[in-house]
Order: structure tokens, then sequence, then C-alpha cells
């Protein structure tokens, strides 16, 4: 049965976004409040008292940056990590290399948990998965014992050598130290990342342990809080796949919230290019306190395994690719020792928040500087529900003109520039350093802060073309009721061209299908479920794989012939060269399970045709000095019409800044396309 009322939720650092669809009226209805940093279901509580009927709810998706801050902060559990004898310097050791050759005061990055806290276990596995020790299933026990007698363990990460090959040393040690300490939170790398290279297994699995204990105690206390207002059975929490899970599967499995909350306005922007056929999309999503960039590419976000918390310490669970830097509406400004301006990236948040929320923040912000510059109205700020003190705004950034031997307007207006320029960073670095041509994109603007600075971006970064979507200020939050549940599963299984054995392929693989499938229904989804399978293969010697679908469900001849011949193909188009009759490794195989829900209908705005009619007017900082611009309310655009610049469009949760001599049309869904 199709769920009739859906509400995404967002919690972000500095707003907590909502966006509500009824089915039954086809209705989407959106705002936001500030967020709890202390207790963030605070904040989530008081947007659902502004839901008439919570009971009649039928499912709410939350994404949340509980996994991801306690990461960045470090305030996860005390772990425990237990390995095969000889390897538990793995974790310290870590790859071998240095993030710079040249600087002498590079400390290298720590692990999660601390020396003393490694223990080695007899019992070993080949390479080949031949078993070359037994077990010793005593140790394990004595293991248990010191645990116990230390008292101030946590958490438990195993992960012993070949265990991707053979799992039985792992989940033996797993069921000991279950029994023996009934209740540890304990973490095996079979069940987190069943993948080769030891470091990067041992790195997630400690990960994962790291955030078991309070992920589950924060998902405990959210449901408890759920349950008092009779929907804590309706809660599904977005992974960093862009997958929803129920809270029980999040806290068995917390190193998949890694970065939760991004991901929403990743896959609203994947929904947006079905809809409109723009199959080339970079993502710019500014909120308060961030700023979140990334690509659909023909149609289809890009996920990876390749992230890291900090410098060398990777985690290496599938999630949609997203490059996040410390710039968002509540980025300070502050003057270095050389006497330069600099934005960032220290945030106000949402306490005490920029000097205009009047909640005895002090320092000047971005947000500000948009006050001052008369981009943001301080009387219609989130529609007229929040006002901001435009005085206090003025005295921040005269502050910091005052340093600088500016006019405020002039300071302000610098203030803009260089946070735009910090955000131009994330865009290259999504793009450019992707091999991606800016000009075949469009740029979307998300967040309370993006559609303010999307004409800036698009006029530095060289893209022709951008989009205001719906719902800009709760984009993540919108994309989060566009979702589906999802479960990733990925192997390591290698064999090589000459010597294939496509049995053992198919069983693999068939092994992953029915563990994610089954994973889904223990999670309590009975809908259909669609399967993808790929294969991470590469040239017999080299170090990294290209990935190629597999749409078969067995490697036989036929399949298998395709596949090699498909992999020279990608190479030639990928390098640039392929090595016809070369030797072909197969890595990992991958299953992508995903339980289809039905999608929220969007509406055809009312043909129109002509300009709009202006709201207002007021005076508005362009780099040529100050203009007359008039104002717009988004809510009355109909299909069709057109704008030219300069102009501000403004909505309940955003406003959008047209540049002078750019043009805007709005299209069938009510979306705002801007061009140079």
């Amino acid at each position: 049965m199709p769920d009739n009322k859906i509400i995404g939720i967002d919690i972000g650092g500095t707003f907590t976004d909502f966006v509500s669809y009824d089915a039954a009226t086809g209705t989407i209805e959106n705002w936001k409040n500030l967020t709890t940093p202390s207790e963030p279901i605070e904040g989530v509580l008081q947007g659902l008292r502004q839901v008439e009927d919570v009971a009649g709810v039928d499912k709410i998706r939350l994404g949340t940056t509980i996994a991801t801050n306690a990461l960045l902060t470090r305030r996860g559990a005390k772990v425990a990590y237990v390995t095969t004898t000889g390897f538990r310097d793995v974790p310290f050791i870590q790859r071998g290399d240095r993030r710079s050759h040249y600087d002498i005061t590079w400390i290298k990055t720590k692990p999660l948990m601390k020396r003393a806290d490694t223990y080695e276990i007899g019992g070993r596995f080949s390479a080949k998965g031949d078993l070359v020790t037994a077990l010793d299933e005593e140790a394990v026990r004595t293991l248990a014992a010191t645990i116990k007698a230390d008292g101030t363990i946590e958490a438990i990460a195993v992960c012993t050598l070949f265990s991707y090959i053979d799992p039985s040393h792992e989940q033996r040690i797993r069921d000991i130290l279950a029994e023996e300490l009934p209740g540890m939170p304990i973490s095996i790398s079979y069940d987190v990342l069943p993948k080769w290279k030891e470091y990067d297994r041992a790195s997630t699995t400690i990960a994962d342990a790291y955030l078991k204990p309070i992920v589950s105690d924060n998902f405990h206390r959210m449901q408890k809080r759920l349950d008092a207002i009779g929907i804590g059975d309706k809660i599904g929490v977005i992974k960093s796949n862009g997958g929803e899970s129920t809270l029980k599967g999040a806290a068995e499995a917390p190193v998949q919230m890694t970065l939760s909350g991004p991901t929403g306005a990743v896959v609203a922007t994947r929904v947006l290019s079905e809809l409109t056929g723009i199959k080339n999309l970079v993502t710019f999503d500014m909120g308060g306190t961030s700023t979140d960039c990334s690509t659909v590419v023909d149609g289809v976000e890009h996920v990876t395994t390749n992230f890291e918390i900090e410098w060398g310490l990777p985690i290496q669970i599938p999630m949609i690719d997203i490059h996040t830097i410390g710039a968002g509406g509540g980025s300070i400004a502050w003057i270095d020792k050389g006497g330069m301006l600099r934005m960032g990236p220290q945030s106000a948040g949402a306490a005490p928040g920029p000097a205009s929320y009047g909640r005895g923040g002090e320092n000047a912000t971005v947000t500000d500087a948009n006050v001052v510059l008369g981009r943001i109205n301080p009387d219609y700020f989130l529609g007229g529900k929040m006002k901001l003190d435009s005085e206090a705004a003025h005295r921040a950034v005269k502050r910091i003109a005052d340093q600088l031997g500016l006019e405020v307007d002039a300071a302000a207006f610098a203030m803009v520039q260089i946070a735009n320029n910090n955000m131009l960073g994330a865009l290259r670095a999504v793009l450019l350093q992707r091999g991606l041509d800016p000009r075949d994109f469009s740029l979307v603007a998300s967040g309370g802060a993006g559609p303010v600075h999307i004409c800036d971006l698009m006029d530095i970064s060289g893209i022709p073309q951008g989009i205001v979507p719906n719902y800009p200020g709760q984009f993540s939050a919108f994309g989060f009721i566009m979702t589906d549940a999802r479960v990733d599963r990925h192997r390591t299984v290698q064999q090589i061209s000459k010597y294939f054995d496509g049995a053992r392929a198919t069983a693999a693989m068939t092994e992953l299908v029915d563990g994610a499938i089954a994973e889904l229904v223990s999670q309590g989804y009975q809908q259909k479920v669609e399967i993808y399978r790929s294969i991470e293969a590469r040239y017999f010697g080299q170090n990294h794989e290209l990935e190629l679908s597999f749409p078969a469900n067995e490697f036989t001849e036929e399949t298998v012939a395709d596949l090699w011949e498909r992999f020279h193909e990608e190479h030639q188009n990928r390098f640039g060269f392929a090595i016809p009759g070369e030797t072909i490794e197969t890595v990992n195989l991958k299953v992508v399970a995903v339980a289809v829900s039905e999608k929220p209908k969007m509406r055809e705005l009312e043909k129109g045709e002509g300009t709009p009619a202006a709201s207002g007017s007021r005076k508005v900082r362009f780099e040529d000095g100050w203009h007359d611009v008039k104002t717009y309310d988004r809510g009355t655009f109909k299909q069709g019409q057109t704008l030219s610049g300069p102009a501000i469009i403004e909505e309940n949760a955003s406003v959008t800044i047209l540049q002078p001599k750019q043009t805007l049309r709005v299209d069938r869904l009510g979306n705002l396309i801007i061009s140079a």
C-alpha cells in the first residue's frame, strides 16, 4: 500500500527543514525552524507541531548528522581492535604515504582507537582462503575477560586477515565475544566491508564500531520521543548512499550514516534531471554552515567508496560522492595576520547565529553581508516568520569595514565575493578536477543561501545555465520524500580472465543479491525490489579498477565474453587506449538492491506569458554599484513567463538574485531556468 502522506526532514547545522507531501490532495508543503544543536530531536519535534494530524502521517524520512558530527569531532566510543597475530599495527602504519612530502611539521592522522586497545588472536587463512592456522578460541575467551576487567571499552572491531574470502574466524570471534560480553557492540569486517586492502577494511570497521554506541543511544532516545507522539514506527533514516533504512537497521550499521543529510539534495537533483530532461547537473547546496557540491552525469548520481574522514583515514562504504566545504550563510568574516579578509570556515551556526538573527551573535557573516547589500529583505526572512536585525548586521559588517578602511557596502560586497570564490573551489573539485567541462553542465542551487549566490557562481565558474528548483530552501528534505530503501553489498572475488570460474562468480553474486534482499525484508520493506549488479575489473597488474554493469543473473560463457569486450571498450573510452587480448582481472562484485516506493507527482503550473507582476522594489548593491531592483513573489509565477535582470525573486525559505544582463524563464513545473 503506498504512503499517502510523507514528510522529509533534514537536520542541518543551522536549520531543520521539512517537506510534506499529501497524495490525497497532491499538495506539497515546506517549512523550517532553527536546529537545536544540543538535542537535534527537539528541533524535529518543534517542526512536527506544525503538522495538523501527525498520527495520520504514513512515513517520515529523516537525514541526520549524528554520525558525521561524532566522526568529525572524535566523540565516538572507546574501541578495542581485534586482529590476526602480527597485524595489530595496520591501523597505525596506514598506507605509508604522506600528505606533504616536504612539510616536516606534518603529523600523521591518528586512528579512532589507541594502540593499547589493540589485541591479536592466533588463527589465519591464506590469500587463497586455505586454512593456515586454526583459530585460538581460548585466546578469544581470555581477551573477553581482559576487556571485561578493563571496564572502559565501549565497542569492539574485529578484522582478521583475508576474512573477505573466508569469514568463519571473524564470525566465531564475534560469537564468543557476544557470549562472554553480552550487550557489547561488535563490528566484524565481513559484515561492514568484505573487500580486499587490509588497512581500508580495518579503518572502515573501526569507524563502524566507533559509531555504534552513540548512534544506537541517539536513535533509541529518538525512538522513545517519536513513540510518545505515535509515529515511532513510521521513521526511516537516510543513509550515505541516498537510500532509506529503518532506525534499527541504521543503528546496526552506523557507518552507513556517515553522510546522511547532504545526500537528499543529490537525490532531488537526479529527480530534477528525470523531470526536465537535463542530463548533466552540478549541485550547489549552500546552507547556513556548509556548502555541498556533487554531480549528476547522464541522469545518474555518482556513488563512491573513496571517502576519508580526515586525510589518510578512509571509510569505504558506498556513498553519494559529495564535496563539502565550510562555507555557508553563517560563515564568519575575519582578518588574518597579513591584514587580508577571510571568510569561514568558522560558522555562527544556529546559536548564536549571524548578528542579524538577534540571538546574541556579534560576528559579521555572509548572511549579514547580504542584508547590508539589500539582497535579503530583513522583514521577509523565512517568508516573514523570522525578522532580521538590519542594524545589527550593519554594525557587525562595519567592524570589518573599519579594519579594512572600506565603506560598509564595499566591505559587505568583498565578503560575498570571497565566499563565492571559496564555493567556486568546491565546484571545480567536482568538475574540472574530474575531467568534466563546466560548459556541459547546469548549476542547481539549493539550500537557503544557494539561490542568493547562484548567479554569482554562474558568472565566475563558466557554467552557462542555472536552475533554482522548487523548494530550494528544503531541497534535501524534498529529496528524502523522493528516495527509496536501498542496500549496497560488495565483496572481493579476484579472478583472471584466462582461468575465470563462472560458477564461483555466480555463487558469490547470488549470495550478495540474497543478502541484500534479506536485509530489506528484515527491515520491513516488502515492495518491489530492483537489483543492479556490477563488477570492478582491471588489466592484470594495474592498481585501479573500472566498474562495469553486469545485467545478467549468471556468469555464462556468453555473458563473460560480453563482459571482457565491454571492459576493453570502456578502457578505451576512459583512458584513450585498450589492449585487446590482455589478461583482465576481476576484483570486486557489487550489488545494489532498491525497494522502490511510489513517488510524489509534480504538478504543472498554469500557463502564462510575458513578465510576472512585481511585488515591490528595493535598492540592491551589485558590482557596478546600487540599483533600484524590482522584487517578485515566486508563488505568483506561471509557466512560460520570463524576467530580465536585475531582479529579486522571493519565496518563503530563500531568495534568488538575478544579476543585470541575466535572464530567467519559468518552466512547466515552476523551476527557474537562468541564462547568462
